[in-house]
């Protein structure tokens, strides 16, 4: 069997981990901004490009050897 490989077939999954916070407006401005970006860059048509938004809580996230919520990031 013979696949071929062509655009139409790319689905890029792009992950973003961002520290807990932020609005679900700002969540679908990434959303909408990432899979513009993947269409652009590799020809994805935008309804095979998949973002998944990582909401890490602020103790689990070290900047420096200490907690962003230490930090009052």
């Amino acid at each position: 069997m013979t696949l071929f490989f062509t655009e139409q077939h790319t689905m890029p999954f792009a992950q973003i981990y961002m520290i807990e916070g932020r609005t679900e407006e700002q969540k679908k401005a990434v959303i909408e901004k990432v899979t513009q970006a993947l269409v652009d860059a590799v020809g994805a048509p935008p309804a095979n490009v998949r973002v998944w938004i990582h909401d890490v809580p602020k103790e689990n996230w070290g900047i420096a050897g200490v907690s962003a919520k230490e930090l009052g990031r």
